[in-house]
């Protein structure tokens, strides 16, 4: 069984603005500071694309979330097992490097193979962190209906 929530009652649309607002403030705050080391760039003008970054992470997060609750809900099993929270980071975090390694190789003027292994570690810091993210997230506010044994009648 799963522990309950800190403060549980958060679903819909209002849990998914609580967390992509949570997470993308502490995503542009990493971004720029691992971009800094990864481009060599003073912090301005990395913290710009993380800006940029988390702008098209905001719009990725919304719709993969969307589909991945959407299928999350036609499961027999509930809950969120260690194998469906890696599915969902891998899931979303390979997306997002589709989009933005583009956006990377543009803004810093450097290769496609350069922005790919800028976005290599990226990945690999985004997908602890999201891992962590969504395990703390649902800790504090409970899972989402999609995840629960009995759906909730709240959106």
């Amino acid at each position: 069984m799963y522990p309950p929530a800190l403060i549980p009652g958060l679903h819909g649309l209002r849990r998914r603005v609580v967390y992509v607002t949570l997470y993308e403030l502490i995503a542009i705050v990493a971004a720029t500071i691992g971009l800094m080391l990864l481009s060599n760039q003073a912090a301005g003008h990395s913290g710009v694309v993380a800006v940029l970054a988390s702008a098209i992470a905001v719009l990725w997060n919304l719709l993969f979330n969307t589909l991945f609750e959407r299928w999350e809900a036609r499961q027999t099993v509930r809950g969120r097992s260690l194998r469906r929270r890696a599915a969902h980071a891998i899931g979303f975090e390979g997306g997002l490097a589709l989009i933005l390694i583009p956006v990377f190789a543009w803004w810093f003027n450097v290769s496609l193979w350069q922005a790919l292994v800028m976005d290599f570690w990226m990945v690999l810091f985004f997908l602890a962190y999201t891992f962590s993210f969504n395990w703390a997230f649902d800790r504090i506010f409970g899972l989402p209906a999609s995840a629960c044994a009995e759906p909730s009648p709240i959106g």
